[in-house]
């Protein structure tokens, strides 16, 4: 077990019903993840209340072993986290902001260079690591972001909507990436509308709406559950509105 949810619930302010209703959901080593729900669902703020990036009203989550509301920096060090909006550190320059994101996690110096530039090249991004982040197209901010979650090679990777914006080729590299996190004996955890994504990447999924867990288990459970039926026309039936 990476991640542990135990009956984690969140209510925004001047907001009756929860984002997220008493959620207990358990993601494993050595898995990609794949995290899906209608917008409004409640991705975004589990992603965040696991990143310790927003509050937990009610229960617990632990990384690695490690409550992330107690023992909050030493949860952090165990994933790297690429949001849904890349538009952050639009100042530095691409490898200003991986030189950061690799002191910040205490990345030896001899490793960082032949990352950036593996990773640079891979996602054809290399040339343009010297140019400020404001000037990166989307899929390139994207990208950079991408690479500051990995530099320090953490256990989990944490990653919200990560196919928006990319060029099909990027997108490709993105998935080969977890694919190879993975098999590494490494976890990821990505939250996307792309079902075909899915489909290609997953070894488990869960799904859910209005806040509240409707299936956890793996595609292949979820496939045999609803025999002669399309991914997409699955998920449409177990999130429609009564």
């Amino acid at each position: 077990v990476v991640i542990e949810l135990s009956h984690v619930s969140k209510t925004y302010a001047g907001k009756e019903v929860k984002a997220v209703s008493d959620l207990t959901w358990t993601i494993h080593d050595g898995a990609i993840t794949g995290f899906f729900g209608p917008n409004g669902a409640g991705k975004s703020t589990t992603i965040k209340m696991i990143c310790g990036v927003n509050s937990i009203d009610e229960g617990t989550i632990t990384i690695c072993g490690h409550d992330i509301t107690t023992d909050a920096i030493e949860a952090k060090r165990c994933f790297g986290y690429v949001p849904d909006d890349p538009d952050r550190f639009l100042r530095l320059t691409g490898i200003e902001y991986l030189s950061f994101m690799a002191d910040v996690y205490g990345t030896p110096t001899e490793r960082r260079a032949p990352f950036i530039e593996e990773y640079g090249k891979r996602f054809e991004i290399f040339e343009a690591l010297g140019t400020r982040i404001s000037d990166y197209s989307h899929g390139m901010r994207q990208k950079v972001h991408v690479m500051g979650a990995l530099i320090h090679e953490p256990k989990v990777w944490i990653l919200n909507e990560p196919m928006l914006g990319l060029d099909p080729k990027g997108a490709f590299e993105l998935k080969e990436m977890m694919r190879e996190h993975a098999a590494r004996g490494n976890s990821v955890l990505f939250s996307t509308h792309i079902l075909e994504t899915a489909d290609q990447l997953c070894d488990a999924v869960c799904i859910i709406n209005h806040g509240c867990k409707l299936f956890d288990g793996t595609l292949s459970e979820l496939k045999a559950a609803h025999p002669a039926t399309s991914l997409e026309r699955i998920f449409l039936e177990m999130t429609a509105d009564e």
